[in-house]
């Protein structure tokens, strides 16, 4: 089991044991719970992910936020295999711990595909679902996601993915390449990471995938929404699943990238709790 000494920083929270995994995840709110899982970029964890929305969405509901299993402050067990299988084990290991008997669930990106995975496996657990920027389907891997997933650490590295992430010049900044390059390289982060995303990443794309007729089966509530000029995930994903599930609704962002809940902070934030709270 790899763990890390403790630092102070705000993307540590609390600690649960999730079938004998110390995992890292953030609490807080009250009312009825909603999961958020994390995309899948080098360096992420939720907090990285979600920090701009927790407060928001923790007004009126409570929110959980893990590190998923190879992830931000979650240990690694020796020998890990990080699949599909392995992720959404660890996230359903996770609601169990907490007593839950339902939650909503928010995924962004990767994280879309771990939420399709639950809402279709364990539909009896899912209240709502909202998939931000999804994989999930088959698509044709784009450049920007095999960048993405075929990172090497280094700054310059870190700085020309967050161009890809960010529509807006402004939300890629040197300070947070240097903050996110960091984050890369804490001890046994890169080595997870690019053992869950060998080459060729087409299989990946392909293994993340959800069967379509499943998809089509989704009786929840879902919320899509997609950054318009996203140069990872490509809009046509949310366009598709939009035609599969039945109870779904799209909500595009003009002039955003795959960020969305960063670059379009508050009217996600505003579309995504009324959607949660049944008011959209």
């Amino acid at each position: 089991m790899t763990t890390t000494t403790p630092v102070e920083t705000p993307e540590i929270g609390r600690s649960i044991d999730v079938n004998g995994v110390a995992t890292n995840y953030h609490d807080q709110g009250k009312g009825a719970p909603v999961l958020l899982i994390h995309g899948s970029g080098p360096g992420v964890s939720a907090w990285a992910n979600w920090r701009l929305t927790i407060p928001t969405l923790a007004d009126r509901h409570r929110v959980i936020a893990p590190d998923i299993l190879g992830f931000g402050y979650t240990t690694r067990p020796d020998g890990a295999e990080y699949n599909a299988e392995t992720w959404l084990d660890h996230l359903v290991g996770l609601i169990d711990a907490l007593g839950l008997e339902k939650v909503s669930v928010v995924g962004n990106s990767f994280g879309g595909a771990l939420a399709m995975r639950l809402a279709t496996r364990h539909p009896d657990r899912v209240e709502r679902l909202v998939l931000m920027g999804s994989v999930g389907v088959l698509f044709p891997i784009t450049p920007g996601l095999d960048a993405v997933w075929g990172y090497q650490p280094s700054v310059p590295a870190m700085r020309r993915l967050l161009d890809v992430f960010a529509y807006d010049e402004r939300y890629a900044t040197d300070e947070l390449a240097e903050l996110r390059y960091a984050a890369s390289i804490r001890p046994g982060v890169q080595e997870s990471y690019a053992s869950m995303f060998p080459a060729p990443r087409q299989r990946k794309v392909a293994e993340m995938a959800v069967d379509e007729s499943a998809i089509s089966a989704i009786g929840c509530p879902t919320l899509i929404v997609h950054g318009r000029d996203d140069q990872v995930i490509p809009l046509s994903n949310s366009l598709r699943l939009l035609d599969l599930i039945p109870d779904s609704r799209l909500h595009v962002f003009a002039e955003c990238g795959h960020w969305v809940q960063i670059e379009k902070t508050a009217a996600f934030n505003t579309v995504v709790d009324g959607f949660l709270a049944g008011e959209l």
